[in-house]
C-alpha cells in the first residue's frame, strides 16, 4: 500500500472520529454525579443495609427487657385407661381431651447484663452510621477523582487533535514543495508516517476517555450503554485549590481526627466492646426471675354425680374450664456453678476483643496519618512537576517555532523537524497531566481535612 493511500485512510479515520452525534444529550456536572451516586452506588447501599441490621439488633435487645408471654393449646383423642381430669380417678373410656395455658416469665435482676447489651448495640448502631457516612464520603471522592480523569482525558484528546492538525498542515505544505521540486519526496513520506503515528495517538486518547467514562458509570451504577456527557469547565486553572502552605500534614491530620468518620466509628466500636464485656461479666452471677401461668383442661366425657337426682351427668365445657382453672406465680433463682468454663471464657474473649479493637483504631489512625503525609509529599512533588512542565512547554514551543521557520526555508530535514514537533507534543501532554495531578493531590488533602470534595 502506498504512503499516499495510508495517509488517505488516516484522514478518513480522523474525520470519522470527529463526527458528533446529533442526538441531544444532557450533561453531567460533578454535583449531579455525586447526587446520583449517593442514591444508586452499590457500596453505599450495602452499608445502608448494615446500618439497618444494627438498628434491628438494637430494637430487639430493647424488647428483651419485657417479659416473655407464651400461650399453648393441645387437643387429641384418647382411648383406654387414663385419669379423669375432673376426679383424678383412672377410668376406661374414649374421649377428646384438650388443655391450654398462658405462661409469663421475665428477669427481675440479672446484674444489668441486658442493659449493657442494649448500650453495646446502641454504640454499634452509631458506629455503622459513621461507616455509612464514610462510605458516602469515599464514593463522593472517588466520583470526583473519576470526573477529573475524564476532564484530563478530554484535555489530552484536544492536545492530540492539535498535533494531528499541525502534522496535516505540514504535510499539505510539504506536498506542494515536493511538487515544486523544492524538497525531496522523502520529506513527504516522513510526515505521512508521522501522521499515522499521531492518528493512532488520537484513537488511543479517545479510547482513554471511554474507559474513564466507564469507570464513572460503575461508580454511579449507571447503565454502561447509556450516554455520558461530562460538563467540562471552560478553564481548568479556574478550579479553586487551597494554597499548599495552608495544608501542612500535621494540621490536616489534627483536623481529620475530628472529622474522619472511621475515627469516630473505631471509638464507638471500642465503647460497644466495653459494654459487651460488662454484659458478659453479668452472666457469671445469679439471676432472679419471675414466672406466672394460668391454664385449664377439658374432656368430652367428664361426668359428675348429682346429689339431688342421684345420677351422673356430663360436665359442660364452661364448668370444666372453671373447675379446673389453675394459677401459678413464682420466683426463680438461677445460680451458675459450672458449664465447662464457657461463661468465663466469654468474659475473657470480650476483654481481648476490646484490646483488638484498640489496635484496629491505632492502625487506622496510623494509616490515616501516613496517607496524609504521603498525599502532602505527592502534592509538593506535583506542584514542582507542574512548574517544570510549564517551563518545558514554553521552551519546546520556542524550539518548535524556530524549527518551523527553518523547515519552511529548507534548512532543517524532516526527521529533526518531526522530533522537535514531538517534543512539543509530549511537553504539552506532560503539562496537562501534571496540572490535573496537582489538582487531584490538593483535593485529596482537602478531603482528608474537611471530608468534602468540590471542583
Amino acid at each position: 500500500m502506498r504512503l499516499s493511500q495510508i495517509t488517505g485512510m488516516f484522514l478518513f479515520l480522523f474525520m470519522f472520529a470527529n463526527i458528533t452525534p446529533t442526538v441531544a444529550q444532557d450533561s453531567w456536572s460533578l454535583q449531579r454525579c455525586v447526587d446520583y451516586a449517593m442514591k444508586n452506588n452499590i457500596t453505599i447501599k450495602q452499608q445502608e443495609v448494615q446500618k439497618r441490621l444494627s438498628e434491628l439488633t438494637l430494637q430487639q435487645s430493647r424488647f428483651g427487657l419485657f417479659p416473655n408471654v407464651d400461650a399453648s393449646a393441645n387437643g387429641g383423642f384418647r382411648d383406654g385407661r387414663f385419669p379423669d381430669p375432673n376426679t383424678n380417678q383412672n377410668v376406661t373410656a374414649s374421649a377428646f381431651i384438650a388443655n391450654g395455658d398462658v405462661n409469663l416469665g421475665g428477669d427481675l435482676f440479672g446484674w444489668f447484663s441486658k442493659q449493657n447489651t442494649i448500650k453495646a448495640n446502641k454504640y454499634d448502631m452509631q458506629a455503622n452510621s459513621f461507616l455509612l457516612l464514610k462510605a458516602r464520603n469515599d464514593v463522593a471522592f472517588n466520583v470526583a477523582t473519576a470526573f477529573l480523569q475524564i476532564l484530563l482525558k478530554n484535555e489530552q484528546v484536544k492536545v492530540t487533535e492539535v498535533q494531528v492538525q499541525q502534522t496535516l498542515s505540514n504535510l499539505e505544505n510539504t506536498k506542494k514543495l515536493v511538487v515544486a521540486g523544492s524538497v525531496p519526496e522523502s520529506n513527504q513520506a516522513d510526515l505521512e508516517a508521522q501522521l499515522a503515528t499521531d492518528s493512532t495517538s488520537l484513537v488511543t486518547a479517545k479510547n482513554d476517555v471511554i474507559l474513564a467514562e466507564l469507570q464513572m458509570k460503575a461508580l454511579l451504577n449507571l447503565g454502561f450503554e447509556l450516554p455520558f456527557l461530562p460538563e467540562i469547565p471552560e478553564n481548568i486553572t479556574s478550579l479553586p485549590v487551597e494554597p499548599l502552605s495552608e495544608m501542612a500534614p500535621e494540621m490536616v491530620y489534627s483536623a481529620a481526627l475530628t472529622t474522619y468518620p472511621l475515627v469516630k466509628a473505631d471509638q464507638l466500636k471500642i465503647k460497644s466492646a466495653e459494654k459487651s464485656w460488662q454484659a458478659a461479666k453479668g452472666q457469671l452471677y445469679p439471676r432472679l426471675s419471675l414466672n406466672a401461668s394460668v391454664g385449664s383442661n377439658y374432656g368430652s366425657k367428664v361426668y359428675d354425680f348429682d346429689s339431688v337426682t342421684n345420677k351422673l351427668y356430663r360436665v359442660p365445657f364452661r364448668d370444666q374450664i372453671s373447675n379446673q382453672f389453675s394459677k401459678y406465680v413464682g420466683l426463680g433463682l438461677s445460680v451458675p456453678i459450672f458449664n465447662g468454663w464457657q461463661r468465663r471464657t466469654n468474659v475473657a474473649k470480650a476483654k481481648v476483643n476490646i484490646y483488638n479493637l484498640e489496635l484496629t483504631r491505632d492502625l487506622d489512625n496510623q494509616k490515616l496519618k501516613q496517607d496524609i503525609y504521603t498525599a502532602h509529599a505527592n502534592a509538593v512533588a506535583a506542584l514542582q512537576k507542574f512548574k517544570a512542565s510549564s517551563t518545558g512547554v514554553m521552551a519546546a514551543q520556542k524550539a518548535y517555532d524556530f524549527a518551523t521557520k527553518r523547515f519552511n526555508l529548507g534548512l532543517m530535514n524532516t526527521i529533526d523537524y518531526i522530533t522537535t514537533q514531538s517534543k512539543l507534543f509530549r511537553a504539552q501532554i506532560d503539562k496537562v497531566s501534571a496540572q490535573y495531578d496537582y489538582i487531584f493531590k490538593m483535593k485529596l488533602l482537602e478531603f482528608y481535612r474537611d471530608q468534602k470534595i468540590s471542583l
